[in-house]
């Protein structure tokens, strides 16, 4: 079993600037052991894509407050076809419940809601890693 620290990659994608949120989460899953690489806002989706294979995280969380969420879909996309199928992609925000099934069909491992408390981020986090590592280690 993987005993390294979780590396997660937090990000805003589209013209959502609003940070708040996403800021106390990384200070909070940091808080929890895990390495945590902050984007700026505005980023692209291959940007995103490119950072996560640079940084060889095991998770990507989004933060969605105006619809933002409606891309990552293509996120999911192009994760896959890039070979990165085994990242846990975790969303946060304004999600409209209308939204949730087709993000969980896309891929999403979670969907965070406002007022998750971060004990309940780092720990759903922790669970979908160490599912993805039994089964990279049996496989």
């Amino acid at each position: 079993m993987n005993d390294s620290p979780i590396r997660v990659l937090l990000t805003k994608i589209g013209l959502d600037g609003h940070d708040r949120g996403i800021r106390l989460v990384a200070t909070g899953l940091r808080d929890a052991g895990m390495e945590v690489i902050l984007t700026p806002p505005w980023m692209k989706i291959d940007d995103v894509v490119w950072i996560a294979l640079q940084e060889d995280v095991q998770v990507i969380g989004i933060s969605s407050l105006s619809c933002d969420h409606l891309v990552v879909p293509k996120l999911m996309q192009r994760l896959r076809e890039s070979q990165l199928d085994d990242v846990v992609v975790v969303l946060g925000g304004i999600i409209p419940k209308c939204d949730v099934p087709s993000l969980m069909d896309s891929g999403v491992a979670a969907i965070f809601h406002p007022g998750t408390s971060l004990d309940q981020i780092a720990s759903e986090i922790r669970n979908h890693v160490a599912a993805r590592r039994l089964v990279a280690a049996i496989a």
